[in-house]
């Protein structure tokens, strides 16, 4: 399932680009957290618009600016701060809803 995404890790995020709301919103992502300016190790997380709501999202772990891991998980309703992981089955369905969305999200801020 995640074979899709394996090109982008190790590519340095292009962080102007994480800060470009609108072109994220076209692609049916919202920044949820934004470390301006990212520490050697820090942690993007996005919302991803899935079934017409915020309640999936993709947190972006980097090293020295490159791409080290992704987790994709759902929002944790009395608590936004945290992201449960999703099961494979729900990833599943993610990826076949929102897949190509978030290959274009992640060539996007990578510039690929």
């Amino acid at each position: 399932m995640m074979k899709r995404f394996a090109e982008f890790m190790d590519r340095k995020v292009l962080h102007d680009r994480v800060k470009q709301a609108e072109e994220l919103g076209q692609m049916g992502i919202t920044r949820r957290y934004l470390p301006d300016p990212p520490e050697d190790f820090d942690e993007y997380e996005f919302g991803i618009d899935y079934l017409g709501s915020q309640d999936r999202a993709v947190a972006v772990t980097i090293e020295k600016g490159e791409i080290k891991r992704m987790l994709f998980g759902a929002t944790v309703p009395d608590n936004p701060d945290m992201l449960k992981p999703l099961s494979d089955e729900e990833l599943g369905a993610l990826l076949d809803r929102k897949g190509d969305d978030l290959v274009k999200f992640f060539k996007f801020i990578t510039g690929s």
